[in-house]
C-alpha cells in the first residue's frame, strides 16, 4: 500500500475546518447547491442539521470533471475518470446520516474517488482514513482536498476490501463500492458500538446496509436499493 497524510500533524483533540471563504464559488453555483439542499437532501426527509451545512457549503462543482461542472447540483451521480463515479447527492446525504457522524470520530472510507464524500466526513468528523484502489484517482483526490485546506484527512492506495489495519479501530466505517458480502478485516477494524455501511450485492446493483458491531454480536439492516461501482480487492471481486 501506497500511504501518504497531509503536512499537518494530527491532532485527535480537534477537528482542522478548511477556509470556506476562500473555497472558488460563484453566486450561480451556491444558488443551485442551496436549491439542491432544500429540494433533494431536506424535501426527501434528511434532517441532520450539521451534514445539511457541509453539503450547502461544499461546492460539488469542484469534483466532477470539467465537462459535467454544470450538472454538479443536479439530482443524479456523475462519471468520473478511470471508469468511477460522483453519488447522487441524496445517496451522500443518506449515508452519511445513516452513519450518524459525529465529532471527534475516527472514519474509515473505502474508495476515496474524487473526494466529495471524503470532504464531507471530514467536515462532520475527527479524522478521516480514506484508502482508493486506484492510483491516479487517489492521487487527483488528495490534490484536490489539500487545496480545498482539509488538514484531518489521511490517504492509501491500496487493496480498500482489506480497510486499513494500522489506524484501526475505527468509530465509523463508510464503503463507496459494491460487494459481495461484507469483507471481515471491515467488521474487525470496527470498534465495538461502531457502525459501518456497505452496499452488498451483484456487480450491478446491491442493497445499502447498516452494519453494526456490539461485542461479538453483528447486526445487519437493509436501508434501500442502489448502484455502485463494484469493490475490488482480495474480499471484493477480482
Amino acid at each position: 500500500m501506497d500511504h501518504s497524510k497531509p503536512a499537518a500533524a494530527a491532532d485527535h483533540t480537534l477537528n482542522p475546518q478548511p477556509d470556506i471563504a476562500a473555497w472558488p464559488d460563484t453566486v450561480a453555483f451556491r444558488r443551485r447547491r442551496h436549491d439542491m439542499v432544500r429540494q433533494q437532501i431536506i424535501a426527501r426527509g434528511i434532517r441532520n442539521a450539521p451534514l445539511i451545512r457541509a453539503m450547502a457549503r461544499l461546492p460539488r462543482h469542484l469534483f466532477t470533471r470539467p465537462e459535467d461542472c454544470d450538472l454538479a447540483y443536479d439530482d443524479m451521480a456523475l462519471p468520473s475518470d478511470q471508469g468511477q463515479t460522483i453519488s447522487q447527492p441524496m445517496m451522500v446525504a443518506v449515508m452519511t446520516a445513516q452513519l450518524d457522524v459525529r465529532p471527534g470520530q475516527r472514519i474509515l472510507e473505502i474508495g476515496t474517488g474524487t473526494g466529495y464524500q471524503t470532504a464531507i466526513l471530514a467536515m462532520l468528523c475527527g479524522q478521516v482514513y480514506t484508502v482508493e484502489y486506484v492510483p491516479q484517482l487517489a492521487r487527483e483526490a488528495q490534490a484536490r482536498l489539500h487545496r480545498l485546506g482539509f488538514g484531518n484527512i489521511y490517504y492509501c492506495i491500496g487493496d480498500g476490501s482489506n480497510g486499513w489495519d494500522a489506524h484501526s479501530p475505527y468509530d465509523r466505517i463508510l464503503v463507496t463500492a459494491g460487494a459481495a458480502m461484507v469483507p471481515e478485516p471491515l467488521i474487525q477494524q470496527l470498534v465495538d458500538g461502531g457502525k459501518m455501511i456497505i452496499p452488498v450485492g451483484n456487480q450491478t446493483t446491491q442493497v445499502l446496509q447498516i452494519i453494526e458491531r456490539k461485542g461479538k454480536k453483528i447486526t445487519t439492516a437493509d436501508i434501500l436499493d442502489c448502484r455502485f461501482v463494484p469493490l475490488l480487492g482480495k474480499h471484493g471481486w477480482h
